[in-house]
C-alpha cells in the first residue's frame, strides 16, 4: 500500500472514550460534526417526503409511510433506549462523551413529535386520494347495516375467540405490555362512581390488521381490525362505548444486554438474552393524544411510565402493517415492475466457474438476477470436483433460504461445508441460530460469533481440485446471502478467480476459524486490523497529490458516515483541496460546505424505490483510478468493532461499469437531496435531462447487457 509522507496517528482502541482533558471540561473538537440521530432522522424525513411525493404511485406512497414508521420503531428500541441509558450516568462520565445525551433526546423529541404531526396529515391526505379511485378506508362510526352484519360474522368468528382482556387494579402492581403491539385502552364506571381500567392487545400476529369489505358498486371498503374491535366493544364491556376506547403502544429497549462474551457458551447466552428482549425497560409510551388527561394518568400509574416515556399520537399505532394495506387494484396504483436483468453470456455459460475463470463478473442487485449467486453455490454443492465452502453469513432469507439450501445440500453430499454465522446480527439471531442448528445436522462445520467482534463481512470462497490442480473461486458482497432483500436492496456483488484475492480471503477465513492472531492483506481491506489504516494512507495520497499540484479527487458512497477520526480525515483533505464527493443515504456527521473545514465537500443522498446500499470507495491515485467495494460503511463500529471487507474492482470495464453507476447518481436530479448543515433535505434542482438515477442504471445496464 501507500506510504504517507504524514505519520498516521493510531486510532483508539474500540470502546474506549477520549480521556478527559486536566480542568475536567469536554474536550471540544477541532472541527464540526453532525449529531448521528438527528441526522438520522433528517434521513427518516426523506423517507417521509417519498411519501408526499405526488410523482410516487400512490400504493408506493403508502408503502413509504409503512417504511418510516418500521424505521421510526427501530430508532426508538435502540437509539432512543441507547441515549436514555447514558443519560442516566453520571455527570463526570458523561463529560467524556462527545455529546449531551439529554440535550440530544430533548431534540429528538421535538423533532419527532414534529415529524409525526407531519406523518398523521399526510396519511390523512392519502386517505382522502383513495377515494378518488373508489377505496375508502373507514372507521367504525361509518360502517352501514350491511357491513354490520359482514362484520359481525368476521369479529364472532375470528376475533373474539382471540381476546383476552387484562383489568387494572391499584393491587395487581405494574401490569405488562409486549413491545410493539398495539392494545387498546378501555375504562368504564363502576358501580361506586369510579372507573374501570381495562386493556385489549389488538391480535394482529394472529389476524390483518387491515380487512377488505366487500366492495358496493364500483366503491371498495377498508376497515382496520382496531376498529372492528371498537365496532364490537360491547361484547367485551357492556358498559364501554367506542368513544372511550384509546389505543396505545409500547416500544422497548430492544439491545441484548450480553455482559460477558468471552467465557461460556455465548449462543445459549444470546438464547437466554433473547426471550428477555421484549422485556426491555420502555422506550416509548405512544398513546392517542385525544386520551382525557386522568386517563393516561391512570396508564402511566399502572404501566409504570415516566414522563419521558410518553410520545403523543393518534387514532392508530404501528403504521408499519400499511406494508400489507389491501389493493383491490393491484398492480394498478404501484410502481411499474422492472424484471431482473440477465446476463446472456454467464447464462450461455456451461459452468458459471468456467465463466469466472475466463473473467471477474459483477452483478447489480437488484437490477439484476440472484439467481447467478444461487447458482454458484448450488454448482458447487453438485460439482464433484469442489472439496470445499467456505461462507460467512449475516442476515439469511426468513423462512425458505436458497442459499442455506444449497449449502446444506453440499454437507449432505459430503463436501467441507464451514459457514460462519453471526449470531449477534440484531433482529435476525433467532432466524440465524435456527439455520446454524439445520445446518449442523446436515454435516457442516458452522462457527459463531467472535467475542468482542460482529462479523458483518459477506463473502465466499469455494475450493475446486482436478486432474491435480486446486483452483478457487470467491464471491465478494456489499450485500446479505439474502435472496428477499437482494429484491429491493442496491448491491454489488464480485465473482473472481483472482489468486491474489482468493488466497487474502483464505487468510480471513482462517482468522475467523482462530487460526490466526491477525490478518495480513495486500488488496484486500479488513477491518478491525488494516481498513482503517489503508483509508487513511489512501486520503492521504491524494493530500499529497494536491499538495505538489496534481489532481486530488475522492468519491464515496455508503449507507452511512460516523467515525469521527475519518471524518477529520476527509475535513484536512477538502482543507489541501481535494475534491470530495459522498452520495450517503442515512447518517451523515460531516458538515459540508462548511469554511475553513468543508468547502470542497459535496453530500447528495438518493431515497427511491430501491434502498441505496452499496458501499464504494473511489480514490483518484494519480490517474490509477483505485476502486473498493465493501460491506463497511464508515462508522466506527464498522471500521474498529466489526469484521469487514473492501475488496478492489481490478478489471477495467468492471471499473468503469461502477463509476459510470456512481456518476448517474450523481447527476440524479429527481430523487437526490442536498445534505447539509442544517438538515434541510431539499431536494437537487439541476436544469437539463431528468436523471432518476435507479431507472436510468437500470436502463443503463438492459444496454450494455442486451436481453432476448
Amino acid at each position: 500500500m501507500i506510504s504517507p509522507e504524514n505519520s498516521i496517528p493510531e486510532p483508539l482502541p474500540a470502546g474506549v472514550l477520549p480521556p478527559l482533558p486536566a480542568e475536567d471540561m469536554p474536550q471540544m473538537p477541532a472541527y464540526d460534526f453532525n449529531d448521528r440521530d438527528v441526522s438520522w432522522l433528517a434521513f427518516n424525513y426523506r423517507v417521509l417526503q417519498e411519501a408526499k411525493d405526488p410523482t410516487v404511485p400512490l400504493y408506493e406512497r403508502i408503502k413509504f409511510l409503512a417504511i418510516y414508521s418500521s424505521n421510526m420503531d427501530e430508532f426508538f428500541k435502540v437509539r432512543v433506549a441507547y441515549l436514555r441509558g447514558l443519560a442516566t450516568l453520571k455527570k463526570k462520565t458523561q463529560k467524556r462523551l462527545y455529546f449531551d445525551p439529554a440535550k440530544i433526546l430533548q431534540q429528538v423529541k421535538r423533532i419527532v413529535q414534529k415529524q409525526r404531526a407531519e406523518y398523521l396529515q399526510l396519511f390523512r391526505d392519502l386517505t382522502e386520494e383513495l377515494k378518488q379511485h373508489g377505496i375508502y378506508f373507514i372507521g367504525n362510526e361509518d360502517v352501514n347495516q350491511d357491513q354490520h352484519e359482514f362484520l359481525k360474522e368476521y369479529f364472532y368468528t375470528y376475533v373474539m375467540p382471540l381476546m383476552n382482556p387484562t383489568y387494572i387494579h391499584e393491587n395487581v402492581g405494574v401490569v405488562f405490555l409486549q413491545s410493539d403491539m398495539i392494545y387498546h385502552a378501555v375504562r368504564f364506571p363502576d358501580n361506586e362512581g369510579d372507573y374501570v381500567y381495562a386493556l385489549i392487545e389488538i391480535p394482529t400476529n394472529a389476524l390483518p390488521r387491515f380487512l377488505l369489505m366487500p366492495e358496493i358498486g364500483d366503491r371498495y371498503y377498508i376497515i382496520s381490525l382496531d376498529d372492528v374491535i371498537r365496532l364490537f366493544i360491547h361484547q367485551l364491556f357492556p358498559k364501554v362505548s367506542p368513544d372511550e376506547v384509546y389505543s396505545i403502544k409500547m416500544t422497548r429497549d430492544a439491545e441484548l444486554y450480553i455482559y460477558d462474551e468471552h467465557t461460556g457458551n455465548l449462543v445459549d447466552k444470546i438464547k437466554k438474552s433473547l426471550a428477555k428482549r421484549n422485556l426491555g425497560v420502555p422506550s416509548r409510551f405512544l398513546y392517542d393524544s385525544r386520551m382525557p388527561d386522568d386517563f393516561l394518568r391512570a396508564l402511566k400509574k399502572a404501566l409504570g411510565l415516566t414522563d419521558a416515556d410518553l410520545v403523543a399520537g393518534g387514532r392508530y399505532h404501528n403504521f408499519r402493517d400499511l406494508m400489507n394495506f389491501p389493493n383491490p387494484f393491484s398492480p394498478e396504483l404501484e410502481n411499474e415492475p422492472l424484471p431482473a436483468l440477465r446476463i446472456k453470456e454467464l447464462d450461455d455459460a456451461p459452468s458459471i466457474f468456467e465463466a469466472i475463470e475466463k473473467r471477474d463478473w459483477l452483478i447489480h442487485f437488484p437490477y439484476q438476477t440472484y439467481d447467478y449467486l444461487s447458482r454458484f453455490l448450488w454448482e458447487a454443492a453438485e460439482n464433484p470436483h469442489v472439496s470445499k465452502i467456505r461462507i460467512s453469513l449475516y442476515r439469511v432469507a426468513v423462512g425458505n433460504s436458497k442459499v442455506v439450501s444449497a449449502l446444506i445440500h453440499a454437507a449432505k453430499a459430503g463436501k467441507e461445508v464451514t459457514v460462519f454465522i453471526e449470531v449477534k446480527a440484531r433482529f435476525d439471531e433467532e432466524n440465524n441460530i435456527k439455520w446454524s442448528n439445520e445446518l449442523v445436522r446436515a454435516g457442516a462445520k458452522v462457527l459463531y460469533s467472535i467475542p468482542g467482534l460482529k462479523v458483518h463481512s459477506k463473502t465466499c470462497v469455494v475450493t475446486y481440485r482436478h486432474h491435480g490442480v486446486q483452483k478457487r473461486y470467491a464471491y465478494f458482497g456489499t450485500g446479505n446471502f439474502n435472496e428477499k432483500t437482494a429484491r429491493v436492496y442496491g448491491d454489488v456483488g464480485l465473482f473472481t478467480a483472482d489468486p491474489q484475492l482468493t488466497d487474502e480471503l483464505l487468510t480471513h477465513y482462517d482468522f475467523l476459524r482462530r487460526k490466526t492472531e491477525r490478518i495480513e492483506s495486500k488488496e484486500l481491506l479488513i477491518a478491525p486490523y488494516s481498513m482503517r489504516k489503508q483509508l487513511y494512507q489512501l486520503i492521504q495520497a491524494e493530500i499529497d497529490a494536491v499538495r505538489s499540484g496534481e489532481k486530488g479527487y475522492i468519491l464515496l458512497k455508503m449507507n452511512s458516515i460516523q467515525d469521527r477520526e475519518i471524518i477529520e480525515k476527509l475535513y484536512e483533505a477538502s482543507n489541501a483541496g481535494v475534491q470530495i464527493d459522498m452520495i450517503i443515504r442515512g447518517i451523515c456527521c460531516i458538515k459540508p460546505g462548511v469554511k475553513g473545514q468543508s468547502e470542497n465537500i459535496r453530500i447528495i443522498s438518493i431515497v427511491d424505490r430501491f434502498l441505496e446500499h452499496a458501499r464504494c470507495y473511489y480514490f483518484y491515485h494519480g490517474g490509477k483510478r483505485l476502486l473498493y467495494c465493501s460491506s463497511a460503511d464508515f462508522m466506527t463500529r464498522n471500521l474498529s468493532d466489526r469484521v469487514e471487507v473492501a475488496f478492489p474492482i481490478k478489471d477495467e470495464s468492471l471499473k468503469q461499469e461502477v463509476l459510470d453507476m456512481l456518476n448517474i447518481q450523481l447527476n440524479d436530479n429527481q430523487k437526490s437531496r442536498i445534505v447539509d448543515a442544517r438538515f434541510s433535505n431539499k431536494y437537487v434542482k439541476r436544469k437539463g435531462k431528468p436523471v432518476r438515477a435507479q431507472i436510468a442504471f437500470y436502463e443503463y445496464l438492459k444496454n450494455k447487457y442486451p436481453q432476448e
